[in-house]
Order: C-alpha cells, then structure tokens, then sequence
C-alpha cells in the first residue's frame, strides 16, 4: 500500500498536521494535546485500514480482468458491494459479455467464411477441371473444324458459369456487408417481368415451356429495377430448370395499398417438406430439387429483395408445383 504515491503523501501530510497540532496544544493544556494525538493516530489507522481493504478489493478485480484476459469463460463480478468499485465492476462485466457475444459472433463469421470458401472450391473445382481437360484436347492439331467449335461452345458456357458464380458470390457478400447502393426509382412490373423473361426466353422455347403473364391493372414498386430483374430472373431460371417439358410457368403481378405483389408458380413437381425451411440458404444442395445449379440463385434474390423492404417467401402449389411470392412493401414492416 505505502508504494503508493499518493498514499505516502497523505500519510505525510496527515503526520505533519498532527505534529504541529500537537505541539501547539502543548502550550494551551497537555491533557488535551495528548488526546488530540490519540485521535488522529487513531483515524490515521481506520484510514489506512480501509485503504488497505479498498485496495485488496482492486488487486482482487484486476485479478479478475486478468483471468479474463488469459480466456476465462465465467468470471463472477457479484461480491463487490454498492460503490464506486461496484459500478466499476458491473460495466466490466457488461463489457466483457459484450466482448463475448462479439467473439462468438466473429467466431460463426469466420466458420461459414471457411465453409462458403470451400464450397465456392468445391464449385469451382469441377468446371476449372472441365476447362482444363477441353483446353488440352483443343491442343490437338488433328481436330476437325466442327470439333473445335463444339469446344469452344462448351468451353464459353463453363467460363459463363463460372463468372456467374463469382460476380454473384461477391454480391451477395456486398449486399451482407451493406456496401450496395441501390438505385431506387420507380419500377412498373409489367417491365419487369418482361426484362427478367428476355434472357431465358430461348431456353424456354427449348424445352417447350409455356409462361403465362397475368397483370392486374399496372402495378409498381419502388426499388433498383437492375438488381430486382436480376432476382426475379434467377428466380424464373430455378422454376424453368424444375418445370418438366411441355410444362408453364405462370406470373402474376397485382397491387393493393399495403405492397406490391409478384407470384411466380411453376408446374413441376413442387418442393419436399424438408427443403422448404432451407431453400433460401446458400449453396443449399441436399436433396433432388436443389442438385441442379450451385444453390446460390434463390439466396441472391432473397438477400436483394429483403434489403428493398420486400419479402420472398417459397410455398408449394396445388395440385402441384412451386410457388415463389414477392412483396414489396409501400411502408417499412
């Protein structure tokens, strides 16, 4: 305790004092001097005792933090009584719950990093493979021209692919992070859908899918009409890769005064009862309906139409088939 300087000083001054009031009652009356110095060596100790307690108290917490510091999980702060030291030691406490909840959280953050890290791996593994194999039979001089371009063809749609897995990987991790700005204007859903239609229009035709558009009166939104095409296309791409030949898909666009509303329906043979709590997750792949794709499309839609005040929900539909709703919402909810 006496290391402390501040404590030495009062000691100190406290002795200087109770000498010189000592010495000065000598002269008026020495029964009185002697009790004045009985007193103050008196109070001088109770102050020492409780500094001495008020710094076990300290050691004691220090100790405490210390403990916490070299990774101690359950550090109790309880015994402390009403006081400064007590109030000290309750916003410690909240701190390091709080410096616990973030470590946990970043502890789950670095954990999905490691596995969306190796599922993009995993993804990519398998067309950079394919590349490589073409790239090495394209290398052959005795190659007809028909050969090569059929190459090349398969060569361009697996670089398509994996440019598509990449920039919407990075998207997606953009819009997570709150790093996208979106353009809001006003977007009408009839030239939505029709934008979102435009690039899958010739496999559509291929597999003799028939879609039926139905708009009631002319109902908008407002939202970024370039990321909500791109979510409304990945979303028309799934329901067209699980949509049988000869099959339809069917969207429906109306408007009311609380959201606006797109329903897309397709005539496959709908969802399993397990995937539906999971069909939203990236890379979600586990059972027939999700094996076709990278498992990313229906993610990236939910993540751009949840962050425009909108909701994507996914049902099956009677007698069968898949049915995606959209809502964007005219007010926050």
């Amino acid at each position: 305790m006496l290391r402390d300087p501040d404590i030495r000083l009062q000691l100190l001054l406290h002795l200087l004092l109770t000498l010189a009031a000592f010495i000065g009652c000598l002269f008026l009356h020495i029964p009185a001097a002697f009790l004045l110095l009985c007193c103050s060596l008196l109070l001088l100790g109770m102050s020492l005792y409780f500094h001495a307690k008020r710094l076990k108290s300290i050691t004691h917490l220090c100790d405490q933090v210390d403990e916490i510091l070299h990774g101690a999980e359950h550090v109790a702060f309880s015994e402390f009584r009403e006081g400064e030291l007590s109030i000290l030691a309750s916003e410690i406490h909240k701190m390091t719950v709080r410096l616990r909840e973030q470590n946990a959280e970043l502890a789950h953050e670095q954990q999905f990093m490691k596995e969306a890290m190796e599922d993009i791996s995993h993804q990519l593994r398998t067309p950079l493979t394919s590349t490589m194999l073409i790239v090495g039979m394209m290398r052959d001089p005795a190659l007809s021209h028909k050969e090569r371009t059929e190459y090349l063809h398969e060569l361009y749609g697996l670089l398509t692919r994996m440019q598509w897995l990449i920039e919407t990987m990075l998207t997606i991790s953009r819009l997570e992070a709150g790093a996208v700005r979106f353009q809001m204007t006003h977007v009408p859903c009839r030239t939505l859908i029709a934008s979102a239609m435009e690039p899958l229009s010739i496999a559509m035709e291929l597999k003799d899918i028939r879609t039926d558009m139905i708009i009631e009166g002319e109902p908008s939104f407002h939202g970024d009409q370039q990321y909500c095409t791109e979510a409304l296309t990945n979303l028309l791409k799934n329901c067209m890769e699980h949509t049988p030949e000869g099959g339809s898909i069917s969207i429906k666009a109306s408007e009311n005064s609380i959201y606006t509303e797109i329903l897309v329906t397709d005539s496959g043979n709908g969802i399993a009862e397990q995937d539906l709590p999971h069909i939203f997750e990236r890379f979600y792949r586990a059972s027939e309906f999700a094996r076709n794709g990278y498992g990313i499309g229906l993610s990236f839609a939910r993540n751009v139409i949840a962050a425009q005040n909108g909701s994507l929900q996914v049902r099956n539909a009677v007698p069968h088939g898949a049915q995606f709703e959209i809502r964007f919402y005219k007010t926050t909810v």
